[in-house]
């Protein structure tokens, strides 16, 4: 049996901070976060058709526009508004925490979006962590995408806005997305399911099923061509 680890890198799209005035969660992506990364965490899965037989763990990253962009973060000085994106420095110019990041996006294996809708797209500090790098970065990985809302249809058209981007930098979306509609009766605040047989449930093990399939494939693709290395 062949133990396989991926990178995978996790994107936090909102970066809301204040509880509305008619209460609930400062920002309910929180729960959905923690549900992702507990259910990456108990991953050891089988991509399908794989020969020989192999099992699959993850290494997470996260990046979350609360700390990215805030005091001491990678992107302080691009701020969201993608003042100084890295491709614009220099070679050895760059502020050192914004170089690490970029080498972990261009180490990663696979990409994993969590994002909240914002006026039917994606919020601006998920669009601005993209922007700041080059696609050549994110080239040649996989990606899956994690919708979540208060309301009944979870994010679904962040979720169909946010995959040009994807594919312009060339991490391709898998074709299973994720959208937990009224997400805070799903999940609690620690991001565990309320009701595990919530049918809703059923969405990420069949999407992480196909990244890593596919992150598995890209990897070794990579690494035999060279191309993106």
């Amino acid at each position: 049996m062949e133990a396989i680890k991926l990178n995978t890198v996790v994107f936090m799209g909102s970066a809301k901070t204040l509880t509305p005035p008619w209460g609930g969660d400062a920002r309910l992506g929180d729960r959905v976060l923690q549900y992702v990364l507990k259910t990456i965490a108990a991953r050891t899965a089988e991509p399908v058709g794989a020969t020989p037989k192999q099992t699959v763990s993850h290494d997470v990253t996260v990046y979350d526009p609360v700390e990215v962009f805030g005091a001491g973060g990678a992107l302080e000085s691009c701020t969201a508004a993608v003042k100084e994106p890295h491709f614009f420095y220099k070679p050895g110019t760059a502020p050192p925490a914004m170089d690490a990041m970029r080498d972990k996006i261009k180490a990663a294996d696979a990409i994993v979006v969590v994002t909240a809708e914002y006026n039917h797209c994606v919020p601006p500090g998920l669009l601005a962590m993209f922007d700041a790098f080059g696609g050549s970065n994110f080239a040649g990985k996989p990606s899956a995408i994690v919708t979540y809302s208060n309301g009944p249809w979870g994010g679904a058209r962040a979720s169909i806005a946010i995959q040009p981007v994807l594919h312009e930098l060339g991490c391709l979306p898998v074709s299973k997305m994720v959208g937990l509609p009224g997400a805070a009766d799903i999940l609690n605040e620690a991001g565990e399911p309320i009701d595990p047989s919530h049918r809703m449930l059923k969405q990420l093990p069949g999407c992480l099923n196909q990244l890593e399939w596919m992150a598995v494939a890209m990897k070794v693709q990579r690494e035999s061509s060279g191309l993106w290395a």
